[in-house]
């Protein structure tokens, strides 16, 4: 079914319905209209790495680390599953009558803003901070989640449309001033892909104002850019609670009832929250038009359509409990955690030997900790393994003993004296003398790194203040570096933090329900790590600009004038790669890659591309990108096609032409900036093409 046969059905079943019936079809929690059969649905689902909130569900790794997977078809592969999960879910809970809550098919999923700064706290929510990464990936979960059958398995909702990162703390007050330039090259181009390729159904406005227009009321946004210009056809939802920002928060209206038709007339369909409980008296007031409501009510009983709903032939309906929560969706789970960790130094320490190591010592608040797994927006597993859980079972299969000491807690609790806080250290030493090397895992979790207002929230806010570990852990690292055993540091983080301590460092990310067996399989060599990083790391925020500016300028690896502790797409391996370029020209690149090591292994291939116009990024950007599996000293040969704007500029006015002098492509494993380099040891190979 397509969007024109749905629609034509939902306006029949519309034109049934009473001008009131209508106008409370348009809030998320929708009541049942039983004279026309229709049951009550609740539009607000969330399935950002699983199926969320919902109760049993596979939780994959955070977002930001899938990103770090660098792989389209794996990242389609894991929303399908995703989806699996969601009808298997929503088909047993409405035979029940459950049609609660986070228990049906519109997947407020996946979040594409663009993580231009790491201090905002729902950054680990994105893909990462390149525009085109973050459209390939987008556009792989939209895939994924909706489907390619006869109705759409379920519907995605691209987020936060579009200008929003942060911070979290005036989010509801803040205006994000972007130029025509930065709009076009950074901010847009993954809702344009999420709209044009990925056919999303839905997409999510923002609670904050862009260029004075609030994002949930923006004709800017809603009407001219997203349906006029890019012609989407699926329906618009508010932030929850946005649309009540507008006249208590942003002042550009006065009333409820002024606010709801500002939303409505802009082009937001669907609101999560209660102010379109005023629609009927913005009608009275003359604001809005029944028209107003019933074509937002079309557009929303067209998706229903588009999901079989009301179908006695959906495909979908067939699927059966017994497909969630399974050993195979645990086993991609697993799979994600360990193509995703990245390995960020070595200097020669992992992998760990099994032959050699007779002891070691599982150090830091993160250890034991499921909440060091899960990120925000997550389900809850059946089957958690923690980072502990999994060196400890790896280890006991090869006879090693392992110390444990959560050493410090994750945050300074103010209530609690330092004393109390450094009550672990002498256990921590203690544990770090008996072994033969020392796991600090360390780190954040939601509660230091999250949305503003999330009842879990450290500090409310959700921002980060620093790229530091919170104090206790940065004493229990600097304790641990004293005693003088090898260190390997394990962060679980979303974002951008400075760890100097170590001899190795691996980034875990928040790597989802089988976290621990895939961090004990990296550290003792049964699989290479793989994973990039879909951000830059940077030393400090001092060396960022005010987080309340939006311009592009010295922000993230296409515009930093820095050095950067650890660049955009960089990564290590237990192995090397050699690559060669056969063929190349303007749409494609066809390369031979070979694994020079003794150990098989997957590496992603990485182009980067940039004109001689003074009007393209001051660094080049990623155009292609491709994740091959090599076994030792073979080879394989594939081809990526470059994104059809690889060779394109943006000019102040936020016109995008071709760009002018020479076509520059860099091929390899990383970019070809200096810093990333210095820390591979490689260059990529530079070609210009016509």
């Amino acid at each position: 079914m397509n969007h024109a046969e749905a629609r034509v059905l939902a306006e029949r079943l519309v034109a049934q319905m009473t001008l009131e019936e209508k106008a409370s079809q348009l809030r998320y929690n929708a009541p049942a209209i039983e004279r026309l059969g229709i049951p009550e649905y609740n539009w607000w689902n969330e399935a950002l790495h699983g199926v969320a909130r919902a109760g049993t569900a596979t939780v994959f790794p955070q977002a930001i680390g899938l990103a770090a997977v660098f792989d389209e078809a794996f990242h389609q592969k894991i929303a399908d599953t995703v989806a699996t999960e969601a009808r298997a879910k929503y088909n047993a809970q409405r035979a029940h009558g459950d049609r609660d809550i986070y228990k049906g098919l519109t997947f407020w999923s996946p979040n594409i803003n663009i993580f231009r700064d790491p201090r905002w706290g729902r950054g680990h929510e994105t893909l990462g901070e390149d525009p085109y990464l973050t459209s390939r990936m987008g556009t792989a979960y939209i895939k994924g989640l909706q489907g390619d059958g006869e109705y759409m398995k379920t519907a995605a909702c691209a987020k936060h449309f579009c200008v929003h990162s942060g911070p979290e703390a005036i989010r509801h007050e803040f205006d994000a001033v972007a130029t025509p330039k930065d709009m076009e090259e950074t901010y847009l181009p993954a809702f344009e892909s999420a709209v044009r390729e990925g056919h999303v159904e839905a997409v999510m406005g923002a609670y904050n104002r862009v260029n004075g227009e609030p994002a949930c009321g923006s004709k800017t946004l809603l009407t001219d850019i997203l349906r006029d210009k890019w012609g989407f056809e699926g329906h618009v939802t508010s932030d929850c609670w946005a649309i009540m920002d507008f006249h208590m928060y942003h002042h550009v209206t006065d009333t409820a009832p002024e606010s709801a038709a500002l939303a409505l007339k802009s082009g937001c369909d669907l609101n999560c929250g209660e102010v379109y409980l005023h629609l009927l008296e913005a009608l009275q007031e003359g604001l809005i038009t029944e028209d107003d409501i019933t074509e937002a009510a079309v557009r929303l009983f067209t998706t229903r359509y588009l999901l079989g709903m009301f179908a006695d032939d959906c495909a979908w309906d067939a699927i059966g409990y017994e497909q969630n929560d399974t050993d195979e969706h645990d086993a991609l789970a697993q799979a994600a955690a360990e193509k995703s960790m990245v390995l960020l130094k070595n200097d020669g320490i992992l992998p760990l030997d099994p032959e050699k190591i007779h002891s070691v010592a599982v150090i830091g608040p993160n250890a034991e900790s499921i909440r060091a797994l899960i990120g925000n927006y997550h389900g809850t597993s059946s089957r958690y393994v923690t980072l502990l859980d999994g060196i400890r079972s790896y280890c006991r299969e090869h006879g090693i003993r392992v110390f444990y000491s959560e050493g410090c807690p994750l945050v300074n609790n103010k209530a609690e004296g330092l004393a109390k806080q450094d009550d672990r250290f002498s256990e921590a030493v203690a544990c770090a003398e008996m072994a033969d090397v020392v796991i600090a895992c360390v780190g954040l979790d939601e509660t230091l790194e999250g949305e503003q207002g999330d009842a879990s929230n450290y500090s409310a806010s959700g921002d980060k203040i620093s790229l530091e570990l919170p104090e206790p852990q940065v004493r229990l690292m600097e304790i641990l570096e004293k005693t003088g055993k090898p260190l390997v540091t394990v962060l679980a983080a979303g974002s951008s933090l400075n760890v100097p301590q170590g001899n190795a460092e691996v980034l875990a990310w928040y790597p989802g329900q089988a976290g621990g067996t895939a961090l004990a399989r990296i550290l003792f060599g049964e699989v290479s790590p793989s994973g990039k990083l879909p951000v830059t790391f940077y030393e400090s925020i001092q060396d960022l600009p005010e987080f309340t500016d939006y311009s592009m300028k010295n922000r993230t690896y296409r515009y930093y004038t820095g050095k950067p502790l650890y660049p955009f797409g960089y990564g290590l391996s237990y192995t090397s790669f050699g690559i060669e370029v056969l063929e190349a020209d303007s749409e494609s690149v066809k390369v031979s890659v070979k694994n020079l090591g003794t150990m098989d292994a997957e590496t992603v291939v990485e182009i980067y591309a940039q004109t001689e116009d003074p009007n393209d990024s001051l660094h080049p950007h990623l155009c292609a990108f491709g994740r091959v599996f090599v076994k030792a000293g073979e080879s394989t040969v594939c081809t990526l096609k470059l994104d059809s704007n690889a060779f394109t500029v943006v000019h102040e006015s936020g016109e995008r032409i071709p760009g002018e002098g020479n076509k520059n492509l860099w091929i390899g494993f990383s970019q070809p900036d200096d810093r990333s380099c210095e820390l591979t040891g490689s260059k990529p190979v530079h070609v210009t093409v016509k």
